[in-house]
């Protein structure tokens, strides 16, 4: 019941948020909920809100939030050349209402950059399930060609180490700023590079004439710096620890005290209220999802092991004082096979303000820990993932729950699972599709049920 009440609570808030009839508004982290955060718009929405809006509402809602970052890309271009960035080089602002930057803390406004990678995650993301390829030639290749030419300034060469660098940074766990090679944001600024290239020669083979309206406006010279941003990413430094098997979320992280979250007074706790910033920056205990954030990301990209290895030394170190963080290793944990750790961080999301967790309900709901609830059940325990543009499903059902059961809205398709000990079925409003369902390929035309023992 706990969890259900949950899920309901989530799904109708933000439902209430956002409808996509307007392509100047977006989602605030507290919706309409409370005055926090002033209804402003954060990287929140395209790594956490765009997969609820796609997958319920439709193509055209969540085409909706994309277009309204390539409305304000003259803004992002804007707020690059005020930081020294040049010939179209595109830096999103943290925080926003019209396009420019909203917020005042340098150590987020000028180097908690991997908003940027964010933002063409997400027209991948949205590209990947809806199948909208032609929003390359519309709108997304302008957005991500000035991100990865703001990549390919920002990113620096060490003669040191024979490698590019990423200096200065601040990555999703805002308990360590100011550091260098935060491996999250140096790995997803090299997929936007690639991204981007991709990007481009698509549009040019499939559009000519819209790749060459893009050439002029933007003055893109394709081969000369699609060069550049292979050459950056193809030599760029991502720390590792060879022998814990892990990879580095920034560089010196080992040399602090490893002390576990565990291991900490609960009179301590939250940190963020009762430590100075000076003992929260020396330590090694991790806001949110930072290195986690990446293999959710780009989860294909890793085999199990590395994300097992990654996994277990991270989160033991992960306060989680970050709503957006339990789901994350919620749905990291159902890969895993982890269901009990999967089950505590749906909970605490699901639940975050129904139980007032973090004692703030008063300032506003957490709407974008709403989204990453509704991603801790469909993503997490219904394993749905889109890979080569097939829809798939591997669902995990934990031992407290007995059925699951969702729908989503693919490519003009509603489909409903249902999840039970015994069988997995699945549903089809629509034209007949091919999903993938618990690794096997099947077309489903009305109705496919998979009993466990297949």
């Amino acid at each position: 019941p706990a969890a259900q009440q949950g899920i309901r609570f989530c799904i109708f808030m933000l439902l209430q948020t956002y409808t996509g009839v307007d392509t100047r508004l977006n989602i605030g982290p507290k919706g309409f909920t409370g005055e926090k955060y002033g209804g402003v718009t954060y990287w929140d929405t395209e790594a956490y809100c765009l997969p609820f809006y796609m997958a319920t509402a439709g193509q055209a809602v969540a085409r909706e939030l994309l277009v309204y970052r390539y409305n304000q890309l003259d803004k992002a271009i804007e707020n690059a050349a005020k930081l020294g960035f040049r010939d179209g080089a595109a830096l999103y602002p943290m925080v926003t209402i019209n396009g420019e930057e909203c917020h005042n803390e340098w150590e987020i406004t000028f180097e908690e950059i991997h908003r940027n990678g964010a933002i063409a995650y997400a027209i991948h993301n949205y590209i990947r399930y809806t199948g909208d390829e032609g929003y390359l030639a519309d709108c997304g290749l302008e957005v991500l060609v000035g991100i990865a030419r703001f990549w390919a300034q920002r990113i620096t060469w060490s003669e040191a180490r024979r490698k590019y660098v990423l200096l200065g940074v601040t990555g999703p766990n805002e308990y360590e700023n100011n550091v260098n090679n935060n491996w999250y944001t140096s790995y997803i600024a090299c997929w936007s590079m690639r991204y981007a290239a991709r990007a481009a020669r698509w549009v040019r083979e499939n559009r000519p004439a819209d790749y060459a309206r893009i050439c002029a406006k933007r003055a893109f010279d394709e081969a000369a710096e699609t060069a550049v941003w292979h050459r950056i990413a193809d030599n760029m430094y991502l720390g590792e620890d060879r022998e814990l098997g892990i990879f580095l979320q920034q560089d010196g992280y080992l040399d602090k005290e490893q002390t576990l979250v565990a291991d900490l007074d609960p009179a301590e706790r939250p940190i963020n209220q009762k430590w100075s910033w000076d003992r929260i920056l020396r330590s090694c205990f991790i806001k949110q999802a930072d290195v986690l954030q990446g293999l959710y990301f780009f989860g294909e990209e890793f085999d199990l092991d590395t994300l097992r290895r990654n996994f277990y030394f991270y989160e033991p170190r992960t306060v989680h004082e970050s709503s957006l963080s339990p789901c994350v290793h919620a749905v990291l944990a159902v890969r895993l096979g982890d269901l009990e750790k999967a089950v505590e961080m749906y909970l605490r999301t699901a639940r975050l303000d129904l139980d007032d967790y973090n004692r703030e309900v008063a300032e506003g709901c957490h709407v974008t820990s709403m989204a990453g609830s509704w991603l801790s059940v469909v993503e997490g325990f219904g394993g749905m993932c889109v890979r080569d543009g097939v829809l798939s499903f591997d669902p995990r059902l934990p031992e407290t729950w007995e059925s699951l059961s969702f729908k989503v809205n693919f490519r003009g398709r509603v489909l409903t699972v249902k999840v039970t000990r015994t069988a997995v079925e699945v549903s089809n409003e629509g034209d007949p599709v091919e999903i993938a369902l618990c690794g096997r390929r099947v077309l489903v035309e009305e109705k496919v049920i998979m009993n466990s023992e297949s």
